[in-house]
């Protein structure tokens, strides 16, 4: 048996190469993540006697590369999480740090759990499709946070408060009434410094090329509330210039944001288990995707505790003798944007209180029992994805079968 110990980074890996008791095959050495060294590292690992496996660390995006052509090579890959790396063979009491001790370190915890190895799948196209289409979608929401709040920032000085003016939703193409107001009405006086009739007119005008349903109540109500405003910056072109320049930008990103939602439902539309996510209570156009492009393909979990574990909402154990914890704060070593995600699910129901929803119903209890905020959106969590796991795999595991 052959242990081939991957420490991937950017653009270049570490290898090693062991058998049992110490035995070193190949020395660390060096790939680049080009097609012809990766053609040596699989042909050297052919043409090594026996059972080859080979470890790499499941961090970021770089292990991909070499995980998916080595999988191609028809050689058992197994991708594992860094922090069960981390905490292997730590029986030394001086530190050491390199690729090539990395290395080792892996190949050493491929030959201690080899049984226990599971092999890597590589991710449908599809799959991976959803996955990088959501995680630009959380980089562009960020994104449109921090530009909304640039905005408000720069009102604040010249027409405090205008964003609090109207609660209509955004619509599709991801445009906002109060940003569309600011844009045209960016400063207090271009509001009081006017007639009220004349404000009303132009407001009415206003609206009819917006879109918007006119209300006169609330032109004079604007109207009113402008009198006593007092704005800092001036109203002059250099004040205008600095706020429409922050108004292209939050609706150049909210565009963004809405055409990647669009693209997220309609690329999970395409994967079978598509009906069923919809179906759950809490999830939507835009969460169940999400979920679905963070969780990928429930089939590769063993049973549910895997993916709780997975997402890093399994409760911990902490016993000793006679003693027991019984509050244990949950692993959080799983995924961070699914467990955002799920907290996102979570919100949902806690706001729109479905009584015939089982996870809710569990929300519930334990907010009546006192319950901190964490600990009863973290158990919502955990039921939810055994829910999920139960349903999802059920819905599909007739599916091959009838094609």
């Amino acid at each position: 048996m052959n242990a081939a110990g991957i420490d991937v980074s950017k653009g270049k890996s570490m290898v090693a190469i062991i058998r049992p008791f110490g035995e070193v095959v190949s020395a660390p050495f060096e790939i680049k993540h080009t097609s012809s060294d990766i053609k040596s590292l699989v042909e050297l690992i052919n043409s090594v006697e026996g059972e080859s496996r080979i470890v790499m660390e499941h961090t970021g995006r770089y292990y991909e590369i070499l995980a998916h052509q080595l999988s191609e090579a028809n050689l058992f890959v197994s991708a594992v999480n860094s922090k069960l790396i981390k905490d292997f063979g730590n029986d030394s009491l001086r530190k050491v740090k390199s690729d090539k001790a990395d290395a080792l370190k892996i190949a050493g915890y491929a030959l201690d759990k080899w049984q226990n190895l599971k092999q890597y799948s590589v991710m449908d196209t599809l799959r991976n499709q959803l996955k990088t289409i959501n995680r630009q979608f959380g980089f562009y929401m960020k994104h449109k946070t921090a530009m909304k709040n640039n905005l408000i920032g720069i009102l604040d000085q010249t027409y405090p408060g205008v964003n609090t003016y109207f609660d209509s939703p955004a619509r599709s193409d991801g445009s906002q009434k109060w940003v569309d107001f600011a844009s045209t009405y960016w400063h207090v006086d271009c509001v009081r410094k006017i007639s009220l009739n004349a404000f009303i007119d132009h407001y009415q005008n206003w609206y009819k090329r917006k879109k918007y349903n006119f209300s006169q109540e609330k032109a004079e109500e604007i109207y009113g509330k402008a009198k006593a405003l007092v704005p800092v910056l001036p109203k002059d072109e250099i004040t205008k210039l600095i706020i429409q320049h922050a108004v292209d930008q939050l609706n150049s990103v909210s565009i963004t944001v809405e055409e990647l939602r669009t693209l997220m439902n309609e690329t999970a539309f395409k994967l079978p288990e598509y009906p069923i996510v919809m179906q759950m209570k809490g999830v939507g156009p835009s969460l169940g995707p999400q979920l679905m492009a963070e969780i990928g393909d429930v089939t590769r979990f063993t049973h549910k505790g895997a993916i709780t574990a997975f997402a890093g909402v399994d409760p911990g154990v902490n016993e000793s003798g006679s003693y027991e914890q019984k509050s244990v704060p949950t692993s959080k070593r799983g995924s961070v944007d699914l467990r955002k995600t799920l907290f996102q699910v979570m919100d949902v129901l806690v706001k729109t209180k479905p009584q015939d929803d089982r996870v809710y119903k569990f929300l519930d209890k334990k907010r009546a029992q006192g319950k901190p905020y964490y600990v009863y959106m973290t158990a919502g969590t955990n039921k939810f994805l055994r829910i999920y796991y139960g349903r999802v795999k059920e819905y599909l595991s007739p599916l091959p079968e009838s094609e």
